[in-house]
């Protein structure tokens, strides 16, 4: 199993920054790809960015050029760097990790908030 525990979710104006952190433990693969998803009112879970034990990083369009994911290996943790925040922006976001045995396996935290107001 992997527990992950984000942080630094908040309160920010739009055009701010956050950055998020999450921390692994457990049985983490080191091949495991990490990522951030988030969750606003009355909407479905969404993908936000991945990145692989390489570096190789995938976005979704809408954060494209705004949000940078990283990792650290030795500290088994993720960061997503939120730049130039929006109120759509808005979500609950969520940590993260997919490793492979003989199947896919998905673990999550318990999410942080992150609220952009106008």
């Amino acid at each position: 199993q992997v527990q992950l525990v984000e942080s630094g979710g908040g309160l920010v104006q739009a055009g701010g920054s956050l950055r998020l952190s999450c921390a692994a433990s457990g049985s983490l693969f080191s091949s495991a790809v990490m990522g951030w998803y988030r969750q606003a009112p009355e909407k479905q879970r969404e993908l936000v960015a991945t990145i692989t034990s390489g570096g190789s990083a995938n976005y979704a369009d809408s954060v494209k050029g705004r949000f940078t994911i990283a990792r650290d290996n030795v500290k088994k943790m993720v960061y997503l760097q939120m730049n130039s925040l929006k109120p759509e922006d808005t979500a609950v976001y969520y940590c993260n990790v997919r490793q492979y045995s003989f199947r896919s396996y998905d673990y999550w935290g318990q999410g942080t908030q992150v609220t952009v107001s106008s």
